[in-house]
């Protein structure tokens, strides 16, 4: 294989890979991306993890065709301390590969192409065309709740809904739950009629399609397998293993009979949360929301390190309570939102609250947060 392909291209592509491949895993060829030139479609790129795969090309010169496997992580590495000049790579002997460009030259040991594994390839499954912007938003407001590291493995990953018209993302760690949907256009996929599609898709692969999608401007190909989702976004392309399992009826976790609501300006409210939770237990992370009259006192307190409390002032009528939540949970739901507003509904000190932006265009969106008992 020999071909000539540019700096900037090459590297825009690579640094896709680079949440695919493991440094370490316990199959050496994982690390590796294979390049795959035709001579017709250009540089073919493809890497893998066994569970998500990414699949992508890249304009080239090539000179002969051919295909090798190269470490995908000193591959980029090398490729963004170049600068921006026709890169070329040509297969050497003895199971190398000499990368080069101006006056630098390489040259990297490969593994044999018939190690790299098979990826899954689309069929006749079940697909529909999605709007890449809300798309996008809707993995950035739900991706923070998964937990990846629960046994029970349906919470590594987030639920995918498609309905006619519909689409709706639900991810949960037990503890809270991010809830975000949003219309999905005219195009109904080639689905049956009033069908729904759902899938768990990993933790890992909502960061890489997270990814992908700022990196792209056309709406989004999405196919049904009967073990994978298959991801088509600007050509390039995404391959995930889906959970096997059974997700939690998260319907019946958002509360219905909240009677309570404080309106917060959003930023004021996350900086009070952070500079107070600066003092909280390192440990639970707890923070206490002390409702009253007009005003919710912020409050965090450890035996070890010392209290802190923020005053603000709100408009709130109701009765005087107190509710405690993790630092964390309440900061992530102000950082994912965008809006001025966020809204705090709940009904007392020991039952799930819901937190809402307000006046926020974009996808529909829901948090749940359980109270933490301190």
């Amino acid at each position: 294989m020999e071909l000539s392909v540019r700096q900037s291209d090459l590297l825009r592509e690579l640094q896709l890979f680079q949440g695919i491949v493991e440094r370490k895993n316990t199959i050496p060829i994982l690390g590796n991306v294979l390049l795959e030139a035709n001579g017709e479609g250009g540089l073919q790129m493809l890497a893998t993890d066994l569970e998500v795969g990414l699949r992508s090309q890249c304009a080239a010169e090539i000179s002969e065709p051919g295909s090798v496997t190269i470490p995908a992580k000193k591959l980029f590495e090398i490729v963004r301390a170049l600068p921006e000049t026709e890169i070329r790579i040509q297969e050497g002997a003895k199971g190398a590969v000499e990368v080069a460009a101006a006056q630098f030259d390489s040259r990297m040991q490969t593994l044999p192409r018939e190690d790299f594994p098979t990826v899954p390839e689309p069929g006749s499954g079940w697909s529909a065309v999605l709007p890449r912007a809300a798309l996008g938003e809707m993995v950035a407001k739900t991706q923070f709740a998964i937990t990846g590291e629960d046994t029970r493995y349906f919470l590594n990953g987030a639920l995918l809904i498609l309905v006619p018209g519909r689409m709706t993302l639900v991810a949960t760690d037990g503890h809270r739950l991010a809830l975000a949907a949003a219309p999905r256009g005219a195009d109904e996929g080639e689905g049956p009629e009033g069908g729904e599609q759902r899938a768990i898709l990993p933790k890992k692969t909502l960061g890489e399609l997270a990814r992908l999608l700022s990196d792209s401007e056309g709406d989004v190909s999405c196919e049904f397998g009967e073990n994978h989702l298959f991801f088509e976004i600007d050509g390039r392309h995404l391959i995930s293993r889906v959970i096997d399992a059974q997700f939690p009826a998260y319907e019946r976790v958002i509360p219905q009979g909240n009677d309570k609501r404080i309106e917060f300006e959003r930023d004021r409210l996350l900086r009070a949360v952070r500079r107070v939770a600066l003092l909280s237990s390192e440990r639970s992370r707890a923070v206490r929301f002390q409702m009253d009259t007009n005003s919710v006192e912020v409050r965090s307190s450890s035996p070890e390190v010392g209290e802190a409390k923020e005053v603000l002032e709100v408009d709130y009528a109701g009765s005087a309570l107190q509710i405690c939540f993790n630092a964390q949970y309440v900061t992530d739901f102000l950082g994912a939102v965008d809006s001025d507003s966020v809204g705090l509904e709940f009904r007392d000190e020991m039952s799930q609250a819901v937190m809402q932006p307000l006046g926020e265009g974009g996808c529909e969106y829901t948090y749940v947060i359980m109270p933490m008992r301190v």
